[in-house]
């Protein structure tokens, strides 16, 4: 066990990361300094002594070249520059939570109560919050998370291999009783040098539909909701790639390999970055996100607890 009043250690052991930025706890200590405005009591919250406290903060700010706190027998106020990386900091230890909160879910352990199913946009972007939310209301309650194409959670569900799944599309998949947790816009998306993110119109759907894309696999939510909608403009063309993960179609459209058609939750930060942009077109890509349960068994125990986080 390292001793409470060492430098801080950085993230990870290794890396050009590793020799600039602090430890969790440490960020930790300076989000207590700032929400209780004393050393000695963010401290005490952290279980550590003051000393330990005082040095763990000056490591910081010799990591970081800048002065972080100012004390005083009023109490400590963080400096200019100190409010500004607790902002970063705040950032970095929510984001740590939802890390936490994922891997915990994808340990399968054998004494899990709770077996959730979800579709990898869902698995990604929203379910995560929901989880720590739920550990929040019952933190004993163990998580299992299997992620997969909408089709394939359907078929945990069926086969009762999960007590909850969440899927995208339009309708509610064969045999399953379900209910909409949300609303999910699909969006056209190139990268900034493909000729698309010239146009000054939208893009036809016939279009759309003639051009190869970079596509999840057969089964996702996102290729149901494109068969249907562009049924009347001839289907999709034949795929230019397919893919079974987000992240890797994301990927080949920021590396200019062709235009795809992704979920709006997950190239929000692409999309702000400008590495990609996303094409109007004229025609309607909205689907539902569902959670669904076996044919006649309404959710109980944890798995309604959590179906209420997602209408939270």
């Amino acid at each position: 066990m390292s001793d409470p009043g060492s430098p801080a250690r950085p993230v990870g052991t290794t890396g050009p990361l590793a020799h600039r930025v602090p430890d969790l706890a440490a960020l930790e200590l300076l989000l207590a300094v700032a929400r209780l405005g004393s050393l000695g009591r963010a401290a005490k919250e952290m279980g550590i002594t003051q000393p330990a406290a005082s040095s763990r903060v000056r490591s910081m700010e010799r990591l970081l070249g800048v002065a972080l706190v100012e004390r005083s027998p009023r109490g400590s106020r963080l400096t200019e520059a100190g409010a500004l990386v607790t902002d970063w900091a705040r950032r970095i230890v929510e984001a740590a939570e939802v890390f936490d909160a994922g891997a915990q879910a994808l340990r399968g352990r054998r004494d899990s109560r709770l077996r959730v199913a979800a579709s990898m946009t869902i698995a990604e972007y929203l379910l995560p919050g929901w989880l720590i939310a739920l550990r929040g209301r019952l933190p004993d309650t163990a998580v299992s998370l299997l992620a997969g194409n909408s089709a394939a959670v359907a078929e945990r569900v069926r086969a009762g291999e999960a007590d909850l799944g969440f899927v995208e599309g339009l309708d509610a998949p064969a045999g399953l009783d379900g209910a909409v947790v949300g609303h999910d816009r699909l969006a056209v998306v190139v990268a900034p040098d493909h000729a698309w993110a010239r146009r000054r119109t939208p893009l036809p759907p016939a279009e759309l539909a003639a051009t190869p894309l970079i596509l999840r696999e057969r089964g996702s939510g996102t290729r149901q909701v494109l068969d249907a909608a562009l049924a009347a403009y001839g289907g999709l063309a034949t795929p230019l790639l397919e893919l079974a993960s987000t992240t890797a179609v994301k990927s080949a459209v920021v590396s200019g390999l062709g235009p795809s058609v992704l979920s709006e939750l997950a190239v929000g930060e692409e999309l702000a970055a400008r590495r990609l942009v996303e094409i109007p077109v004229a025609v309607r890509l909205r689907r539902d996100l569902r959670a669904v349960w076996p044919l006649g068994q309404r959710p109980t125990g944890p798995a309604r607890e959590l179906l209420s986080l997602t209408r939270g």
